[in-house]
């Protein structure tokens, strides 16, 4: 029985390659406009589905908004396609204005109104309004051995706040208006500077057009923006920062590279792994490697914007970036998703406080390996290890959200369209 297992492993493995490699065929064949059809299409099939079962107001409302713009997009890159191929990168322009307006601006502008979001966005505003009188955001003490931090009148979860401290700047103008809804909602800020950043990336992006589309479309118009931009949005600046610093990074910008990813890394932890890989890559304009200078921007940047923060309350900061999203303050996280780490944490909570631990130390040795067989390492390779490494401790993280899927989505893309350029030919060093 053993022998016939085996086989059917054996015989089945090149099976899966050659159903891959036909995929990517049949992917290859269709025009750029049925491409954009497909996944327009595709995600009107996720918003309705999202609609139809999603329990989170915020999302369903998002899903039904959603379904027709998508599906219209969808259809008309079709048409557009049979009747006007000969223009297909305005068309394609043409149709990810139409849904950037129609699942972005529009679900946006009606959730601020109604006040549908994910709880992030109250726990940023929050942290504006403690800035703004002069308050430490970071609250949490020690009761009979358990963490505490409870604000009244709001989810014990709701009351952490897991980010750094420039992450509040987010939440200062509907603290300065004193209106929580509206044009000073926090994710309307976010979202106009996601855009202006991600703009101003694709323009230093030396990448086709063709390229340039689909990965604002990835960031911004489809699901794997659109969702996050309507109804959260804090994950949003720290991509279109990231892009911003690949864009540096390939142009052999170094200082904007040391100011784009400090400035990430001073908003949230999922900053870090790229703006610390940015140190194997970064070059200036004749070749050799800038990492000192980055490192002491990305330095100055974190302490300036964190230290005061650490010294008022250092177990209350400590407790909220660090404790809490990783499970360790025994407070329960709507992020806690049924991914692996969390269910092995679940069934024997000892895991909870030796898987993540592991996997940086597995994980890292493995990274080096890779990064040592590959030295030096190019960009393209640095942005794909760091989408295994995120999807991996997304899979392990014993409190994480699906949506965390974004960060290793858009670095395998990235990955894939970045090419490097050889040293001294129109390449600027700054």
């Amino acid at each position: 029985m053993s022998t016939s297992v085996i086989e059917h492993v054996t015989t089945w493995r090149p099976h899966s390659v050659r159903a891959r490699e036909r995929l990517r065929a049949r992917w290859a064949d269709l025009s750029l406009l049925k491409r954009d059809a497909t996944l327009y299409l595709a995600a009107g099939v996720f918003a309705w589905l999202l609609g139809a079962f999603s329990t989170q107001p915020a999302q369903w409302q998002w899903g039904y908004l959603t379904v027709a713009p998508y599906f219209a997009a969808g259809v008309l890159a079709l048409v557009s396609d049979w009747r006007w191929a000969s223009r297909t990168l305005v068309l394609r322009v043409a149709l990810l204005v139409i849904v950037l307006i129609g699942a972005v601006a529009v679900p946006l502008g009606l959730e601020a109104r109604w006040r549908h979001a994910q709880p992030e966005v109250s726990v940023i505003e929050r942290s504006g309004q403690a800035l703004v009188k002069g308050q430490d955001p970071y609250r949490a003490y020690e009761r009979q051995g358990h963490l505490v931090n409870q604000v009244p009148g709001v989810p014990a979860f709701e009351s952490f706040f897991p980010y750094f401290p420039l992450m509040g700047v987010f939440g200062l103008p509907s603290a300065e208006t004193q209106k929580g809804k509206g044009l000073t909602d926090a994710r309307i800020i976010m979202t106009l500077m996601t855009l202006i950043l991600s703009g101003w990336a694709l323009k230093l992006l030396r990448i086709g057009q063709d390229a340039k589309i689909r990965v604002a479309q990835v960031l911004l118009a489809l699901p794997t923006g659109a969702l996050f931009l309507s109804t959260g949005g804090d994950d949003m600046p720290i991509l279109a920062l990231s892009l911003l610093g690949v864009a540096a990074l390939q142009r052999r910008r170094s200082n904007l590279v040391g100011i784009s990813l400090g400035v990430a890394a001073a908003l949230k932890l999922t900053a870090w792994p790229l703006a610390m890989g940015s140190l194997l890559v970064v070059r200036n304009g004749r070749g050799r490697s800038t990492w000192l200078r980055v490192l002491l921007w990305i330095t100055a940047i974190v302490l300036v914007t964190v230290v005061p923060f650490v010294v008022r309350a250092p177990h209350a900061f400590v407790a909220n970036v660090f404790a809490f999203p990783l499970g360790l303050a025994g407070v329960r996280s709507p992020a806690a998703s049924a991914l692996p780490g969390h269910l092995l944490s679940t069934w024997w909570p000892i895991m909870g406080h030796v898987l993540t631990p592991a996997a940086l130390v597995i994980g890292g040795y493995f990274a080096t390996r890779y990064v040592q067989r590959h030295w030096p390492l190019t960009l393209s390779r640095l942005l794909g290890l760091l989408s295994v490494a995120f999807l991996t401790m997304m899979c392990v993280a014993s409190a994480t959200r699906v949506g965390y899927v974004i960060y290793p989505l858009n670095f395998a893309l990235w990955a894939s369209v970045v090419s490097e350029r050889p040293v001294g030919v129109g390449v600027e060093a700054r």
